[in-house]
């Protein structure tokens, strides 16, 4: 396998709706396999389903984002589960979901509620979910050993004691654009530290673009290609393997990703 699977971007967001064939195209060309797109709000599965339909090597995940609580009524949660229903054997996880503390004042009781009720979800239709853990480490990994449910934890950024609870209860952890800055000591020494089958690729796109595009850039999943080789170079492993195991982690941790394999043309 030398190609790759982004798995957290978010492919249905405005800043794509000017170009987004173009974008999907161009990922598939550089060598981006299988593009996973969470939801956020009840209000955007219906546009993360077509894109899953849409483009080829599309895979949709449907949750309610941490910082999306506000604009959620429990109610959602039932559409949410009749979704979930509906789309069965193309839901690959529950996500995006999870808690998000570094907002001040954001209701973190509501967080919780939601964060909880999509565990249970996750749960009792037997997915892996794809979870937000900003500056909320801890508070996750409670309530995932309750639940016992495994995923990604996306976009980490805690300590390698986190890192290490994670993975003893099965989780993948999601590596992307903010591993390319070199001043990002802590998360540069995870990526390097880490066993290499505990790894995924993502782009979060359109945030968290890599560096050499700035901090203001539109990151694209087709970035994922010179994130892997990123990623290669802080471990001083081969790209190839590098991109081979993680896409193989990728599928391993998201099984419903194995109906979409598809091998696209790399370019490095």
């Amino acid at each position: 396998m030398a190609w790759l699977i982004d798995t957290h971007c978010h492919l249905d967001a405005p800043e794509f709706d000017h170009d987004r064939d173009e974008v999907a195209q161009a990922a598939w060309q550089a060598g981006v396999g299988i593009i996973v797109v969470p939801a956020v709000v009840r209000g955007n599965f219906a546009a993360v389903q077509a894109l899953a339909g849409r483009y080829r090597g599309c895979a949709m995940a449907l949750g309610i984002h941490p910082l999306f609580v506000d604009q959620s009524q429990p109610q959602d949660l039932e559409m949410l589960a009749t979704e979930i229903a509906r789309y069965r054997g193309d839901v690959v996880a529950v996500g995006e979901i999870g808690l998000d503390f570094f907002v001040e004042h954001y209701d973190r009781a509501r967080q919780e509620f939601y964060f909880v009720e999509q565990l249970k979800l996750a749960r009792d239709f037997d997915l892996p979910v794809l979870l937000h853990v900003r500056r909320s480490v801890d508070q996750v990994l409670k309530q995932v050993r309750r639940f016992k449910v495994r995923g990604i934890a996306h976009a980490f950024n805690g300590s390698l004691q986190q890192a290490q609870e994670f993975i003893r209860l099965g989780f993948k952890l999601g590596f992307g654009g903010a591993m390319t800055y070199e001043r990002a000591l802590k998360i540069r020494h995870l990526a390097q530290a880490l066993p290499l089958d505990t790894i995924v690729l993502e782009t979060d796109a359109p945030d968290i673009p890599p560096a050499w595009l700035g901090h203001r850039g539109r990151n694209e999943p087709g970035q994922l290609v010179q994130i892997a080789a990123t990623l290669a170079e802080i471990r001083g492993e081969d790209v190839a393997l590098v991109m081979e195991k993680t896409s193989q982690n990728a599928l391993d941790i998201l099984p419903g990703l194995g109906n979409l394999c598809t091998s696209p043309q790399v370019t490095l």
